[in-house]
């Protein structure tokens, strides 16, 4: 997946399993908890192209998240900061390989950065 595109949405939300068959039933996704990743069902959109995740809804989360793929998140959260964007979660480790970061734009919408190699999502 090039620089930029979109590859993953997290949903929040507030009952897990609720939200699993509303998703399923409206969309047709799969939804299904990866092995590593209990407590976060990840769905796959029919098109096997789209995907992301059902997370549990918190403080400074509460709208749904695309995450852009980068090819550093150090260098883009440099840049966010930069050009006057804040950065609302720092790189966190996904897996040895992939990496996640959150942050707002100057107009506050929430976007999430990924830098990896598992690019969008593999719920079967």
């Amino acid at each position: 997946m090039a620089h930029g595109d979109i590859t993953h949405m997290d949903i929040p939300v507030s009952d897990l399993g609720k939200a699993q068959e509303f998703y399923s039933d409206l969309f047709g996704w799969n939804i299904a908890e990866m092995p590593g990743f209990e407590g976060y069902p990840m769905w796959q959109a029919p098109n096997q192209i789209s995907g992301g995740g059902l997370a549990p809804r918190e403080d400074g989360f509460t709208q749904p998240r695309s995450y852009v793929e980068v090819d550093s998140i150090d260098d883009v959260l440099a840049k966010v900061e930069a050009i006057g964007g804040t950065v609302t979660m720092p790189k966190t480790e996904i897996d040895p390989t992939s990496w996640f970061a959150a942050f707002t734009d100057p107009d506050g919408n929430n976007l999430g950065l990924y830098e990896g190699s598992t690019g969008g999502n593999d719920a079967t």
